[in-house]
């Protein structure tokens, strides 16, 4: 049975960690709805995550990093729009696609790019601190409206993940913005709580 801890319980943080490091999955909430995340360089728990949400194995799955720093294996370059782009909107709301490093595993981007995001959400980015990047995906069955909420993680996914972390978040909640920054100029693909016009500003403060 699935294991459910309040993010205000002092082991919570510890259990999450160690539940990903054994490779299993962990629901948790972000700054965005409520995910759910394996380490992306854990192949036997990245497939679980697809069979869990039953994800088409095309379709890439994101990863969430707690620091600039964990860029540096996951992307094959770091455009000057992007670095723009994070300065202005990380962490936040904000993905990034991203020409992608070899050391990425397909199953996680099995194309050219991969998806980047560093969340504004304090417990999560101290679990990202504490075992590195993350596989992340709403912690949704595919093609359902995403979780806002542990119970409705649960109701999704029921016990086929090991540990959920309880929190609130709130209402009206909507998945991040992406911006394609492997093309020039970059692309909107989807617009979230950040905006095209927030984006364009951005850019155009770079020249």
């Amino acid at each position: 049975m699935t294991q459910a801890l309040s993010a205000s319980d002092e082991t919570a943080l510890t259990e999450a960690a160690a539940a990903l490091k054994r490779g299993g999955l962990v629901a948790f909430p972000t700054d965005t709805v409520y995910g759910i995340g394996a380490k992306y360089d854990d192949r036997r728990a990245v497939r679980r995550l697809y069979a869990v949400k039953a994800r088409p194995l095309e379709k890439a799955i994101p990863i969430l990093v707690g620091a600039l720093s964990d860029m540096e294996g996951l992307t094959a370059s770091f455009p000057a729009a992007a670095q723009a782009l994070t300065e202005a909107f990380w962490p936040g709301a904000l993905t990034l696609v991203l020409p992608r490093s070899a050391k990425v595993p397909a199953v996680v981007a099995p194309g050219v790019t991969v998806a980047v995001r560093m969340p504004a959400h304090q417990w999560l980015l101290a679990l990202l601190q504490t075992v590195g990047p993350l596989a992340v995906s709403s912690a949704n069955r595919s093609g359902q409206a995403p979780a806002l909420s542990a119970e409705a993680a649960r109701a999704a996914l029921g016990n086929r993940i090991d540990l959920i972390i309880d929190t609130s978040l709130a209402s009206g909640a909507k998945p991040s913005t992406i911006a394609d920054c492997s093309v020039h100029p970059p692309a909107v693909l989807r617009e979230g709580p950040v905006t095209v016009a927030q984006l364009r500003a951005a850019l155009r403060e770079t020249g």
